[in-house]
Order: C-alpha cells, then sequence, then structure tokens
C-alpha cells in the first residue's frame, strides 16, 4: 500500500535560487514515513514510551528533476519488507505524475538506551505485513 502526503515547498527548504536543497528530500521522507506510521496508529511517542526507536540504516537516493519554491509535491512511502527488526520503505516525491527524488530507506528497531537491535512490536510488524500483502 502506497501512502500519500501533500508537501509545499517553503522558502526554508530552498538554497538561495529557489530550488529545494538535496537533503531536504530527506526530511520529506522522514515526515511521509511519519504520518503513514501515525495513520496505521503508531505515533512516536508510543514508541519512546516503549523503549524503542527506529534509525536509518541504509539510504539510496536519486535526484531526478529540481523541485522549486511553492510547489505542490506528493511525498510517497511504500514498505517493501518488514521483519521483525526492519522496515524497508521505497519513498518517492513527485510533482504531479513527475518523480522528481526516488529513495529507498532501510530502518532498523533499536532500544532507545542500548541502540542494540530490539523487536519491534508485533501489533506493528502484523500491520505493516498486512499493508504489504504478506500475511
Amino acid at each position: 500500500m502506497e501512502f500519500k502526503m501533500p508537501l509545499r515547498v517553503y522558502m526554508e527548504d530552498t538554497d538561495a535560487g529557489g530550488i529545494v536543497f538535496y537533503v531536504n528530500y530527506l526530511k520529506f521522507f522522514e515526515r511521509a514515513r511519519t504520518e503513514y506510521m501515525r495513520e496505521l496508529g503508531f505515533h512516536k511517542a508510543a514508541f519512546i514510551d516503549d523503549s524503542l526507536m527506529f534509525v536509518v540504516t541504509g539510504l539510496s537516493t536519486k535526484y531526478l528533476r529540481p523541485a522549486k519554491l511553492d510547489e505542490q509535491l506528493i511525498v510517497t512511502a511504500t514498505v517493501i519488507a518488514a521483519t521483525k527488526v526492519s522496515i524497508h520503505f521505497k519513498q518517492q516525491v513527485y510533482r504531479g505524475n513527475e518523480v522528481l527524488c526516488d529513495g529507498d530507506v532501510k530502518l532498523a528497531c533499536v532500544d532507545k538506551l542500548s541502540l542494540k537491535p530490539k523487536r519491534m512490536p508485533e501489533a506493528l510488524l502484523s500491520v505493516l505485513n498486512r499493508k504489504n500483502n504478506k500475511v
């Protein structure tokens, strides 16, 4: 299942030429993953209460076209795979039907204090796999 989130490009997202600064696409990806998890019923505060957090362990991006100041974009997040301790997302940023940025993001579930891998809640894993048609 592909999650879609609208996003407007603000001045703070751009460089002096009004073009989205490359690292801000990663922030857009993060926002979309966060909102997707919230839509599934798992907000960040709940993970902190469980002493869990997700850390990025792998990232690959292709910047295909520039986004510009004040444009309306769509950021997507699709779960490619979910295991007991990791989630792999395919993410894209669109302007209309045009892909501007294409990314693969891998996250690991870790213990907040030790930073060692920790099993994610079964409820989350079940929902992710069901949304991904793996159950």
